[in-house]
């Protein structure tokens, strides 16, 4: 599974991103193939799995519901 996550440059959301990615590397290691930082603009924050997105700012940021999510995938 990739992930992507895209996130505002100018919004300052790269310590957000990394933190998340750094979340998403430990918590699921090999069995992810990629955990891709994707810059943007204009406010995004948004999480893909595969190309499909499983979160999208202005929704609430919970890591947990996104790791659950990802966990959900991997065990499909």
């Amino acid at each position: 599974m990739k992930i992507e996550i895209e996130y505002c440059v100018p919004c300052g959301y790269l310590d957000r991103a990394l933190d998340a990615q750094r979340t998403l590397l430990s918590t699921f290691g090999g069995q992810l193939e990629s955990v891709a930082l994707v810059t943007g603009e204009k406010g995004v924050f948004t999480f893909r799995a595969d190309a499909d997105t499983i979160y999208s700012k202005p929704d609430e940021f919970d890591i947990t519901q996104i790791v659950e999510s990802v966990k959900a995938r991997l065990t499909a």
